[in-house]
């Protein structure tokens, strides 16, 4: 069995919802923090701060934990990356770890900012070393939140997390550099992984997990064409790899399914019937693996 740590926060619904679809329903007990998944390969589940995941999964107390880039980085924990998750507060995506400065400024990089500036953040490590590459010393203050809302009076420049900016725009300020992109990752404790057991059940676990993430955004497309329009079906049809195409019993007619990105749809689907095909299915997709 593999014991593993959930992040709480702002990961934690599309967790929950992720592990669900995979089905690998995620159940809370009395304890808010100690949560189960009916499962035989999970032992030990707890919900934790993304912040401090990295750490845990290093020292042994999880097997498996997932965790965003930034914070693995900034940890410097010692672990092994199962694979990228790509999934978010609001979805699918990445978001950047940037630097800011007030929009009067004239500065149009990291570069360009003077030493001894204060730089508050929440990842002074990743701050350190950022800058410290760029040869400027700057005095680093470590914000618990709202660190957006500290300048001009608490300090010059902020290091934060955003997704879209608008946030540090409203607040004025402008994104100068950006120190790194970030998503959320399966991490895995490097003995666990070693072990043969239990890195098989880890990735049985992965293997559940990504095939539901494969699937966001993904249908099955499946149609009947007569065979003399497969052809001028084909050449509009996108696929993964390639279409399965089936002749039916007793007929001139084809099946052919394949798999298509959702957002396609409305403007496949007219396309196709215009090529010539017909009894057009658009059919929902729970897991793709490969």
């Amino acid at each position: 069995m593999i014991d593993i740590a959930i992040p709480k926060g702002s990961l934690l619904d599309q967790t929950l919802q992720l592990f669900e679809q995979a089905g690998l329903e995620i159940r809370r007990t009395e304890r808010e923090y100690n949560v189960r998944i009916k499962d035989p390969r999970a032992g030990k589940v707890k919900i934790l701060r993304p912040q401090e995941i990295p750490t845990y999964v290093a020292k042994g107390y999880f097997d498996l934990g997932i965790s965003g880039t930034d914070w693995i980085r900034e940890s410097e924990a010692d672990v092994y990356k199962v694979c990228e998750m790509n999934y978010g507060k609001r979805g699918p995506g990445k978001v950047k770890v940037v630097v800011a400065v007030p929009d009067g400024h004239n500065m149009k990089s990291a570069r360009d900012i003077r030493p001894g500036s204060r730089v508050a953040t929440e990842y002074p490590n990743l701050t350190r070393r950022f800058f410290e590459n760029l040869e400027i010393p700057v005095d680093i203050q470590y914000s618990y939140g709202a660190t957006e809302a500290k300048v001009p009076e608490l300090t010059d420049v902020v290091v934060d997390l955003t997704e879209t900016g608008s946030t540090l725009r409203k607040n004025g300020l402008k994104i100068i550099d950006v120190i790194m992109e970030s998503t959320s990752e399966l991490i895995a404790n490097p003995s666990s992984w070693r072990d043969p057991v239990k890195r098989d059940e880890i990735m049985s676990l992965e293997t559940l997990v990504s095939g539901v993430i494969r699937a966001r955004g993904k249908v099955l497309l499946d149609m009947n064409v007569p065979e003399e329009k497969i052809h001028d079906v084909i050449d509009v049809l996108p696929s993964m790899k390639h279409p399965t195409i089936s002749k039916l019993y007793n007929s001139e007619y084809y099946a052919i399914e394949s798999v298509v990105d959702k957002d396609q749809v409305n403007l496949l689907i007219p396309m196709l019937k215009k090529a010539g095909a017909s009894d057009i299915l658009e059919l929902e997709i729970s897991k793709i693996i490969p």
